[in-house]
């Protein structure tokens, strides 16, 4: 059998049932029964076929407050001769890093246990974005995911930029933290890293949210609590209707 182009002849004719049980179109009108046919073509598409996946992510909604979509990584620190995994989690809208936990290893069900603790405390989000690591992919998360009407928003292969907050916030967490400091021990590396993402959230500017700390776009105490796009200083607020120029409508609506 030889292959050309497009085209592929052979003299092999017990292939021709499989080829056409396949969908592959022969360029030959065949006689009913088939008989003295010594070579025939085998016409080949060799046409790329999209696959779902491949499909630009044009149906992602836009967060329009705090716990509306989560971002999540597991990237990788070093602890004297041991390799650490570190659970980043981002809110997307606010830029609240609800947690950084860092871990020897990390699977699906300590994925679990760490959102459990820390959703206790600000609420569960609508959606995480996650990437197809073993520990995101796992029953228990799926599990998890579906008891607490949580979606997992799962990236394409491949494809960083379908989880560009959570890729961006890394970044800059292993140059400023990770590559930074040397832990000497695991309780070390979980105490520098609660003082940086306190850091993070309480003080640190973010040119996203014009220049404020993400904490000012949640409610006292870090707690993600519905705040109006006024309140989180990405909209101007609109003077209601017979009232004065300082007040707010309770309807404001987005210009």
């Amino acid at each position: 059998m030889r292959a050309e182009d497009t085209h592929m002849e052979t003299d092999d004719l017990t292939v021709l049932p499989a080829l056409e049980a396949i969908g592959v179109s022969l360029d030959l009108d065949w006689p009913a029964d088939r008989a003295g046919i010594d070579r025939v073509t085998v016409l080949v598409d060799k046409t790329p076929k999209r696959r779902v996946k491949a499909k630009l992510r044009d149906d992602r909604a836009e967060a329009v407050g705090p716990n509306d979509v989560w971002a999540m990584h597991c990237p990788t620190g070093d602890c004297a001769s041991k390799k650490l995994r570190v659970l980043t989690v981002v809110d997307t809208f606010s830029r609240y890093v609800p947690v950084l936990d860092i871990r020897i290893s990390y699977r699906g069900e300590d994925v679990v246990t760490t959102l459990d603790r820390v959703c206790g405390k600000t609420g569960y989000p609508k959606t995480i974005r996650v990437d197809q690591g073993s520990e995101f992919i796992s029953r228990d998360m799926d599990l998890w995911a579906y008891q607490r009407g949580v979606t997992l928003d799962f990236s394409r292969p491949g494809k960083q930029t379908d989880n560009a907050f959570i890729e961006a916030f890394n970044g800059r967490f292993r140059a400023e933290c990770l590559n930074a400091h040397w832990f000497l021990t695991l309780a070390d590396a979980v105490e520098k890293l609660e003082t940086r993402r306190r850091y993070y959230n309480e003080e640190r500017p973010h040119s996203a949210i014009g220049n404020k700390a993400p904490i000012t776009l949640t409610k006292s105490g870090g707690h993600h609590q519905p705040v109006t796009l006024i309140e989180a200083g990405k909209l101007s607020p609109t003077p209601a209707e017979g009232s004065g120029s300082d007040q707010v409508g309770a309807d404001s609506t987005l210009r």
